[in-house]
């Protein structure tokens, strides 16, 4: 599971330092992709194949599920860590997610997600004042705090 909060930078290249608790579970090849909200999802094989199952089980007659499967599949990448624990993030996900130098990576249970800084900073600004609301919102799902 990952979990946490790591302030990197990505360099001129295009080249991200994965922190060393990540690598430990992602190993050394992994799965990087378009995410929501502005941000990059990064898989470990394990679980990319999981979600590559569910994908491919949608059924393909709903432009939806079209447009759901081409976002994620599209832009996906695998991606290698080099000897300085390194990967290099393609350009069109850097594009994408708005990554220039100051960016966030956070441990999401079964996902890691990397933000620019300033897109990270923006969305947990609106989600601390919204989190009353949500955590009531959770408990009628069944998860209270």
């Amino acid at each position: 599971m990952f979990m946490g909060e790591y302030n990197h930078t990505i360099d001129a290249k295009g080249r991200l330092i994965i922190p060393s608790k990540f690598r430990e579970v992602l190993g050394e090849e992994f799965v990087i992709t378009k995410g929501l909200d502005g941000c990059l999802f990064v898989y470990d094989n394990q679980e990319w194949n999981a979600f590559e199952e569910k994908l491919k089980a949608l059924p393909l007659n709903k432009k939806d599920n079209r447009q759901f499967v081409r976002f994620f599949l599209a832009g996906a990448a695998e991606v290698e860590v080099d000897k300085q624990g390194r990967i290099l993030v393609p350009g069109n996900l850097r594009d994408f997610a708005g990554l220039e130098k100051d960016v966030v990576l956070v441990g999401v249970a079964s996902r890691i997600e990397i933000w620019s800084k300033a897109k990270w900073d923006g969305i947990t600004e609106d989600e601390d004042e919204a989190m009353e609301d949500i955590a009531e919102r959770m408990a009628d799902l069944g998860l209270g705090i």
